[in-house]
């Protein structure tokens, strides 16, 4: 069950609340709506009892608020919006990646395509889906947790009739298996007719809560609806007599040849029609979430022409098929139903419900390698981080030949394609770009974040990227140098080729800088929740960190750290393995050079920061 107790916006300047102390109660077993039309505080209302919007008031699911609860997804799937992955993305890798944030079997993707229809379109790309179709993958994402309740912002919004259809079954065959489903809607006809409670907002203000069969009954208005190829003259007619016998009838004409008749019957209606000889292809009574009611024109004593009669057949299908389409207002949405018509159905469950994947009978304790497989599927799963390797070793070896052919460049600058004008080569500057996409794209398309409103700054998760991370430089950096030592050998053969006698500790640097470059992009991108703010802040450690810490190097200075080495080892009173103090002192000499200070200070500075925002959204 989800109880909702006070939910209050925050106040907005010289505007009232957008929710204003509501309060009410979704039971399991039940489909609850939440109706109201647009700015009444339904998406708002939902934001606060998810948490994700700041207010006042709280929200127990089952008991406990959501904040308290360790695994939110188990508990509630969300649906608010288009499903937030990347474009270029398969449905199929969406699932799977999603699958191992939630710590779920790589099976139970498969499982839930298969309910919500889209095994033919698994290899497809989200971009391209339709919005029935993303709707679908949305539905397969709350459902892919199996979570005891269901939260749906406006799901049937653009939908066409089968697609809403199937989609309320899907609701109602979850709340049969004693979950609780809560959507929101903007039509009372679907609250009327796909829940078991309406709960209504006016205003940002709970103005009834009350069982569906009660709300059809006093809070819809009845109508009439006919369908007429002189709609038009109809209504005036309607709206004649109503003001000369002085009752309250309003005639509202749609789209189409259709009208609206509220405050008046089936039999007044067709009586007007049949005095003034008006056809009429439907006559019916619509009340809360019946549908419509049929009057055959021979019951109404309408008329129908010589020439209407050589044709019934085809008037009775038209009829029909127009009494069908309960909810189509416009003659498109006419041949839309008359195309559904001629669908098969799909296949209902054995309770004539739609069916649900299986539940999930047991459920592992987390692993601390679950973020390293999600991290592991996000990156691998579009083609951006593949294009941007393949850009920075095309673009070094490039330069590194470039380099080769002005000449005065010293070897190890030309391994590294890195001039004296460029801050930082292009392996250095790709492993950066990489790092910042980690946690840009996250921002960018937050497929973790539908039931936390953010990207969550989880320690586990930070320590994923930065593993990932670590990994796809460590390879850009050996590829890169391979590549350069390749085109070199190619173009000036081996004269160009030869490896320093330092390699060691050049290599240590050049490692270091490329994983320290990689890692100032993630940690960056984390905090400023942006690609562009990481990538930023990576060129900012040769261009304003470096000038800085030479500063501080070059001043004057009285004491050395000569013998650093030996006195640490007394300190842990151990002797270094396999001549361990050779290493120690080669990585402190790096860290004093001034681009391995700056790019230690800086990372220092922003894993810092990182913490600091982590511990602060805690509190919060």
């Amino acid at each position: 069950m989800i109880q909702a107790i006070g939910l209050t916006s925050n106040i907005r300047k010289e505007h009232p609340p957008a929710v204003d102390d509501v309060s009410f109660e979704a039971h399991a077993g039940r489909v609850t709506a939440l109706l109201g039309a647009q700015g009444a505080g339904k998406t708002t209302a939902l934001k606060l009892m998810l948490e994700l919007q700041q207010g006042r008031g709280i929200t127990y699911f089952r008991g406990r608020p959501l904040h308290r609860i360790a695994h939110p997804s188990r508990e509630v799937g969300v649906v608010m919006g288009a499903v937030p992955g990347h474009p270029a993305r398969t449905v199929r890798g969406q699932l799977r990646m999603l699958c191992a944030a939630v710590g779920v079997p790589v099976r139970r993707a498969e499982e839930v395509l298969e309910v919500v229809g889209l095994v033919s379109l698994r290899d497809e790309r989200l971009g391209t889906l339709s919005r029935g179709m993303d709707r679908r993958l949305g539905l397969a994402s709350a459902l892919l947790s199996d979570p005891h309740s269901l939260m749906l912002d406006n799901p049937a919004d653009g939908l066409s009739l089968r697609e809403a259809g199937w989609l309320h079954g899907i609701l109602r065959a979850h709340a049969s298996q004693g979950g609780t489903v809560l959507f929101t809607t903007g039509d009372p006809k679907e609250a009327a007719r796909t829940a078991d409670r309406v709960v209504t907002l006016e205003r940002g203000r709970l103005v009834a809560d009350q069982e569906s069969t009660d709300f059809a009954r006093t809070r819809l208005r009845p109508r009439v609806v006919v369908r007429s190829p002189h709609a038009a003259r109809l209504g005036a007619l309607l709206t004649k007599e109503a003001r000369t016998t002085q009752r309250s009838v309003e005639v509202v004409r749609e789209e189409g040849n259709r009208l609206s008749v509220y405050g008046s019957t089936c039999a007044d209606v067709g009586e007007a029609a049949f005095r003034n000889g008006i056809l009429v292809h439907q006559l019916a009574d619509e009340v809360g979430d019946m549908g419509p009611v049929s009057v055959s024109p021979s019951e109404t004593g309408a008329q129908v022409s010589d020439a209407e009669e050589e044709r019934p057949s085809e008037d009775a299908h038209e009829s029909r098929t127009l009494e069908d389409a309960d909810e189509c207002r416009t003659q498109e949405d006419a041949d839309e139903c008359r195309t559904q018509e001629r669908r098969p159905a799909a296949m209902p469950a054995a309770n004539g419900l739609s069916p649900l994947p299986p539940p999930i009978a047991v459920r592992h304790v987390p692993s601390p390698l679950r973020p390293l497989r999600y991290e592991l599927r996000r990156s691998a799963g579009v083609g951006t981080g593949y294009l941007a390797t393949a850009v920075v070793l095309v673009s070094s070896a490039l330069l590194s030949v470039l380099l080769a052919r002005i000449g005065h460049t010293p070897q190890q600058r030309l391994l590294a394609a890195w001039p004296q004008e460029l801050p930082l080569p292009p392996a250095a500057l790709g492993a950066g770009l990489l790092g910042a996409l980690a946690f840009g794209e996250e921002f960018r398309h937050p497929a973790l974040a539908t039931d936390r409103g953010t990207v969550p700054r989880r320690l586990g998760l930070l320590t994923a990227k930065l593993l990932v991370a670590s990994a796809i430089a460590l390879l850009l950096a050996v590829l890169a140098v391979g590549c350069d030592l390749e085109m070199l050998y190619l173009v000036y053969g081996r004269e160009l080729t030869s490896v320093p006698a330092d390699w060691h500790s050049l290599g240590a640097s050049w490692i270091g800088l490329v994983v320290g470059c990689a890692w100032a992009g993630v940690l960056a991108a984390g905090i400023f929740r942006s690609t562009a703010a990481g990538l930023a802040a990576v060129l900012a450690v040769p261009v304003a960190v470096v000038p800085l810490v030479q500063k501080v190097l070059q001043g004057p200075s009285v004491r050395t750290a000569a013998g650093f080495s030996e006195r640490l080892r007394e300190l842990v009173l151990v002797q270094w393995p396999f001549g361990g103090g050779r290493y120690l002192a080669a990585a402190v000499e790096v860290l004093v050079q001034p681009v391995g200070g700056a790019l230690t200070l800086s990372l220092t500075a922003l894993l810092c920061a990182y913490l600091l925002t982590t511990l602060r959204s805690r509190v919060r």
